[in-house]
């Protein structure tokens, strides 16, 4: 039996979830913007250094309409309807500027700014 090996992660500021599930987008769009990230963050300098976001395909995330869907952690924002011209949106305003591109949200988990229900 062989022993397990502790795998090694380097340091990134955010951490993008794209579901790439079927249901998300049966045309193959959510693999289509997936594989589109790694130069769109060469690009707007988040492949290294402090502003690095890493990528995960998710199998599903079970909010299957209006994908393709995403999730950006440790924010807890859900974007849905990402599209290519929308992703730019994102990468700039969110994963560069830090601020929630709020027309494209419909979920904010409990680290980001959704208000407090009164």
């Amino acid at each position: 039996m062989t022993e397990a090996v502790k795998p090694k992660i380097g340091s990134y500021k955010r951490h993008l979830l794209v579901c790439t599930g079927p249901r998300c987008t049966p045309d193959g769009a959510s693999q289509d913007l997936f594989d589109s990230l790694g130069e769109k963050f060469k690009a707007a300098g988040l492949n290294e250094g402090e502003l690095r976001v890493k990528r995960s395909r998710v199998g599903c995330f079970a909010a299957c309409k209006g994908g393709p869907v995403m999730c950006v952690q440790p924010d807890g924002t859900w974007y849905y309807n990402v599209t290519p011209e929308n992703m730019d949106r994102i990468v700039a305003q969110h994963l560069v500027g830090g601020k929630v591109v709020d027309d494209l949200v419909f979920h904010q988990g409990p680290n980001g700014s959704e208000p407090e229900s009164a």
